[in-house]
């Protein structure tokens, strides 16, 4: 089934939409949702404010290696969806596009504990954009993972 953007603006909905309708079914068994998305900078915000995306995944033992650890794959899964979602909402609507470069930094492990990924676009483009995630361990909100990330425009 093809995706059909909605003639409404990409909001939250829109954006909880796009995760259930765009991405593989495998996508789906991660247990993704969409927390929040920022098109527009909020009144205070900080001059390097940037469009973003805060996605959660929730913990499950199918997603640890050995020992409860949640798997590097399935943060990379997480930070490549977010940073889709992210981009969607700087775009303020759906663009097909697709992934060319992400460097993930794992910077401890987490063990039962949701994920939060927090993306942020740095660059919106006509070709390429570029942007940045955190992920964060929901058990005490200190991060595990920063990821680099660079999109084609189709």
């Amino acid at each position: 089934m093809a995706y059909e953007p909605a003639a409404a603006p990409f909001d939250i909905e829109e954006a909880r939409r796009v995760l259930a309708e765009v991405f593989a079914p495998w996508v789906q068994d991660l247990g993704l949702s969409v927390v929040g998305i920022e098109c527009d900078p909020p009144a205070n915000a900080a001059a390097d404010w940037q469009p973003g995306a805060i996605l959660h995944m929730a913990f499950s033992d199918r997603l640890c290696r050995h020992g409860g650890i949640v798997c590097g794959q399935a943060l990379m899964a997480l930070a490549d969806t977010a940073m889709v979602i992210a981009v969607l909402a700087a775009n303020r609507g759906y663009r097909p596009m697709t992934t060319v470069d992400q460097t993930s930094h794992f910077m401890r492990p987490v063990a039962q504990s949701d994920v939060i990924a927090d993306a942020r676009v740095v660059r919106l483009g006509r070709t390429m954009s570029f942007g940045r995630i955190t992920l964060s361990s929901s058990a005490d909100n200190k991060p595990v993972a920063m990821v680099s990330s660079a999109f084609a425009m189709l």
